[in-house]
């Protein structure tokens, strides 16, 4: 927390009460919600719960080499497990569902038909939900900082990701048609969900899980292990799914391409190097490491020559 004593101790007050008062569900009212555990207790089966408790010892190991030592808790994330409506689709690209900074908790839904209690792919809603919890761990577990603006409390810096006085980000956001970006919103979500997938993919090798023949079920496990191919983003005639599909494809050709295109162009040939060092300086909020990296890679300054917006006022994180 930023500021003066006086603010800061306001500032405790305010997040305190807007914690504990905020109705997580509201923008889902006609869906049932609960707890993760009584999720994978209740609702999967043995090799499913298996899926899910190898991804997370997994992600626990790699997310305590770049320094993140405490995950998400498990009763901080509310799964909507079915719906009143019949053409409601849950899973990782399910509408206004991710990590609640403000409330330190995570909302999400399951794989599949929300209107039918039936889970025709106990295994895959399983390494859905681990893409889920991966990613939303590492949205919990990056450096934030909150100020008082307006006797409002604002988080005013979130990883690697500034905001000035009057709440305009570091940087600008992409064209609608960009194909890399230099936006560093894209670019940490790019790097949770990279960070997600890849541990999702290690336990689908791990456990010899395989591709399922139903075609919505086979491009939702290209895209949870991070296997989409061009032509998957262009998939359609899958029912009531479609929606679905269509936020599946926005979101790689917004975000996960994007991000893989920007390492290539700033990282390669160590681009795991580059896409290590961001997740490092998410979680800690220490860009120096990254920083100094670029400029060895691209000159000095490279940092902010890449990412600062002229429209920014406020301090440099990269100074």
């Amino acid at each position: 927390m930023a500021g003066s004593a006086v603010e800061r101790v306001e500032l405790a007050h305010l997040l305190a009460e807007q914690r504990a008062t905020a109705a997580l569900g509201r923008a889902h009212p006609h869906i049932t919600f609960s707890l993760l555990h009584w999720v994978l207790d209740t609702w999967l089966d043995e090799p499913a719960r298996e899926v899910f408790h190898q991804g997370a010892a997994l992600l626990a190991d790699r997310y305590a080499e770049l320094g993140l030592v405490r995950l998400l808790p498990i009763d901080r994330v509310w799964v909507g497990v079915r719906s009143t409506r019949p053409d409601a689709f849950g899973g990782f690209h399910h509408p206004d569902q991710g990590y609640r900074h403000m409330q330190l908790a995570s909302v999400i839904t399951r794989y599949g038909r929300l209107n039918d209690s039936r889970l025709e792919s106990p295994e895959l809603v399983a390494l859905d939900l681990l893409r889920s919890y991966a990613h939303d761990c590492l949205h919990w577990g990056s450096f934030r900082e909150y100020r008082l603006v307006g006797g409002h409390p604002v988080r005013s810096r979130y990883g690697i990701n500034w905001r000035d006085p009057q709440g305009r980000t570091y940087s600008a956001r992409d064209a609608v048609d960009a194909t890399s970006t230099r936006n560093l919103g894209i670019v940490m979500e790019g790097a949770t969900d990279r960070e997600a997938r890849t541990i999702a993919a290690k336990v689908a090798d791990r456990l010899g899980l395989a591709e399922r023949i139903a075609p919505l079920d086979r491009l939702a496990f290209r895209d949870t292990t991070g296997r989409l191919g061009p032509g998957d983003i262009g998939l359609s005639g899958l029912g009531t799914a479609n929606r679905f599909h269509l936020a599946l494809a926005g979101y790689e050709l917004a975000v996960g391409m994007r991000y893989e295109r920007f390492l290539a162009e700033m990282g390669s040939p160590n681009t795991a190097g580059l896409h290590g060092l961001i997740l490092a300086a998410m979680i800690s909020g220490d860009l120096r490491p990254l920083t100094c990296w670029l400029d060895r890679r691209h000159g000095p300054g490279a940092f902010r020559r890449s990412f600062r917006s002229p429209a920014y006022t406020g301090p440099d994180p990269a100074d």
